[in-house]
């Protein structure tokens, strides 16, 4: 694997601008997360007439994120004080380290990143993961996320953009021990653009997710 780390899906000519219209887009399926087992924006309130075991949904059971020591994150995404707005940086938090959790244990189907994703970009992850394992390396290093801007609809989906620094993270090698690494270029910077949707346990899952590496807008 000469290149530094490919990106979850196949990358796509994106604009920041056209990012951010896919809010309009994947009314199809789910979404993802970030921070405690608590997920915030979860519905709570209820009818005054009822009984709070009544109308609080009970919380999914979330897969367990264990990772190696060695491969670190470093979330730039704030609080935003909306309370779904934040359940949505929660969850597509956790599928970001769900899908390192599964490049690093090897297992391209792994239930945790399939938990928090659906559809094209639970089909993408697993190529991405594939060929982590085709190569026997997993990743190492921190990986900074920065510029985070979420839309949430009435319809129950939401629009994440974000941006990526892979510039401190690299691929490690599983037989030799090795980590490959390379010199920072524009492409260590990728702009990522998400369509999630809050299935029937609460969770907010990922259905779409697509790329543009060295954009303009992620450049520090």
């Amino acid at each position: 694997m000469n290149r530094r780390r490919p990106t979850l899906l196949a990358a796509l000519t994106l604009t920041a601008t056209a990012a951010l219209t896919l809010s309009a887009c994947g009314s199809d399926d789910d979404s993802p997360a970030k921070g405690s087992d608590k997920i915030a924006g979860a519905d709570t309130s209820g009818d005054p007439s009822t009984s709070p075991s009544e109308t609080a949904p009970a919380q999914p059971e979330r897969p367990e994120i264990a990772l190696p020591t060695d491969v670190t994150y470093k979330f730039e995404w704030g609080k935003t004080g909306d309370a779904v707005k934040d359940a949505v940086l929660h969850d597509a938090e956790q599928r970001i380290r769900a899908v390192d959790m599964a490049i690093a244990e090897q297992d391209p189907l792994h239930k945790a990143y399939r938990f928090y994703s659906e559809g094209e970009a639970a089909a993408g992850s697993e190529k991405y993961i594939r060929d982590f394992v085709d190569h026997k390396a997993r990743t190492t290093g921190v990986t900074r996320y920065y510029k985070e801007s979420v839309t949430a609809k009435e319809d129950g989906t939401a629009a994440l953009v974000y941006c990526e620094d892979q510039s401190k993270a690299f691929n490690k090698f599983l037989e030799s021990g090795k980590t490959d690494v390379t010199s920072v270029t524009k492409d260590s910077y990728v702009l990522y653009a998400s369509t999630l949707r809050k299935n029937s346990k609460g969770v907010w899952v990922t259905e779409r997710l697509v790329s543009e590496r060295g954009s303009a807008k992620c450049q520090p």
